[in-house]
């Protein structure tokens, strides 16, 4: 994470135009993947769905990681891998630190403690058990041959490019 977000620093830009640049590139990947894993339909699902879920999350923890890197943040932080985790849920992550008072900026991302970092990582729990239905429905699209490949593509740049601009979000532009 640290080297991809080096990497994407070094080019032209402001800070937020390189952010977007890493978003797009990171979206793209994962859907790239999420193509090849669903051309195969009902047959080899099975095979392909974890891997497929295995890689999506991979590249999207690595994506938000790099950001968080590129924002200053350091990684080694629990308040900021806590931060990480719960980008995963996308919006929601919004939402659930709002509801929780936590109005993000570096001063207060340096002030969380141990009993908010926990309110935070149950809410954040909540919120994947509920997104592994939206998972399964995604899921059935993949069963049909080729039409999966764009079905699975299709769903994860736009998820990989939403926790994208939500990591943005939570780690640069609320500074």
């Amino acid at each position: 994470s640290v080297a991809l977000a080096q990497e994407f620093l070094q080019h032209q830009g402001s800070l937020e135009h390189n952010v977007d640049a890493l978003i797009k590139w990171q979206s793209a990947k994962s859907g790239a993947f999420g193509f090849a894993t669903g051309l195969g339909g009902l047959a080899t699902l099975p095979l392909t769905l974890p891997s497929n879920i295995a890689i999506t999350l991979f590249i999207q923890i690595r994506l938000i990681a790099a950001i968080a890197v590129m924002g200053g943040y350091d990684l080694r932080d629990d308040r900021i891998r806590t931060l990480v985790y719960a980008c995963i849920c996308g919006k929601s992550t919004l939402d659930i630190l709002k509801s929780l008072s936590v109005k993000l900026s570096r001063h207060v991302v340096m002030k969380i403690n141990a009993e908010l970092m926990i309110r935070i990582n149950q809410a954040v729990g909540m919120q994947l058990v509920t997104m592994g239905t939206d998972a399964t429905l995604i899921s059935l699209g993949k069963a049909i041959p080729l039409v999966g490949g764009f079905v699975g593509g299709a769903f994860d740049v736009l998820s990989t490019n939403m926790v994208g601009v939500v990591a943005k979000k939570v780690f640069i532009l609320e500074q």
